[in-house]
């Protein structure tokens, strides 16, 4: 029920996504205000009644792009509305205009990126459109998590010029409304979600295989999702074969409200009567 309710909330924030990227091309609000454009973005500039000024360039590696009139500027490192207010003066100064009206729009995001891998419908690499972009923003336009990924992710990142491990319980979040464990992403963070834990069920069950473990998961909830006993099978016995830490594997009898562990195998016995 949970991992419904997850990827209900992903989907949404998809939906909420989509609409945004939606009016990109329109992109001159709040968005792009603190975005600060570098080498591979795609802008569009425009000058107010100067068509000729129109013009759609790529910032190069060096962070410069080539303009009518004015030649090689450098923008990357600034947000679009200070790399229109730079290039307004520089025509300004030039006395090419006397009060021109520059807009820039961001049309390809292609300089703060992140990696996004593991278990998610689409991993790639993704752009961070705007500063302050949160992981569950990140995950929607990745597709969210598939049925076989885990409630846990897992974003290794710089902070301070020191890497850093962060890990981020999905569930406990949305589920606690506490967007403070929404983080904020930056340029080069890698976010990857783990395959979802398993467990085993085989013998006298009507559907025996592999199976994704549900939190708090019991014994009696794992036989049932392999299909419940077989007409053959019995409650009486069940035995788990565990794996410790050290790699040890021990035979228990557990009870059917116990709690199954990640990577147990179920067996299930046949009735001798």
């Amino acid at each position: 029920m949970m991992k419904f309710l997850l990827r209900l909330v992903l989907f949404a924030s998809l939906v909420a996504s989509a609409s945004t990227a939606s009016l990109a091309q329109g992109f001159t609000s709040d968005r792009q205000i603190d975005y600060l454009l570098g080498p591979g973005d795609v802008v569009r500039i425009q000058v107010f009644q100067n068509n000729d000024l129109t013009v759609e360039a790529r910032v190069s590696e060096s962070g410069v792009i080539s303009y009518p009139l004015l030649g090689v500027i450098k923008i990357g490192g600034l947000s679009p509305t200070d790399a229109e207010r730079l290039i307004a003066r520089r025509l300004k100064e030039g006395n090419f205009l006397q009060n021109p009206q520059v807009t820039l729009n961001v049309l390809q995001f292609r300089s703060q990126q992140v990696s996004v891998l593991g278990h998610v419908r689409t991993p790639g690499r993704y752009a961070l459109e705007t500063t302050g972009m949160r992981l569950s923003e990140i995950l929607s336009m990745a597709g969210g998590v598939t049925e076989t990924g885990a409630d846990q992710v897992v974003i290794m990142t710089r902070r301070s010029g020191q890497v850093e491990r962060i890990e981020v319980d999905l569930v406990d979040m949305f589920a606690s409304g506490d967007l403070s464990k929404d983080v904020v992403l930056t340029a080069g963070d890698v976010i990857y979600v783990n395959r979802a834990a398993i467990f085993y069920v085989y013998g006298q069950v009507n559907r025996p295989g592999m199976y994704t473990m549900e939190r708090g998961m019991t014994v009696a909830q794992a036989i049932a999702k392999g299909g419940g006993l077989t007409l053959r099978g019995t409650d009486k016995g069940v035995r788990v074969h565990r794996r410790y830490g050290n790699r040890t594997v021990q035979v228990v009898e557990p009870k059917l409200d116990d709690p199954i562990r990640p990577d147990d195998l179920i067996f299930v016995r046949e009735s001798i009567f």
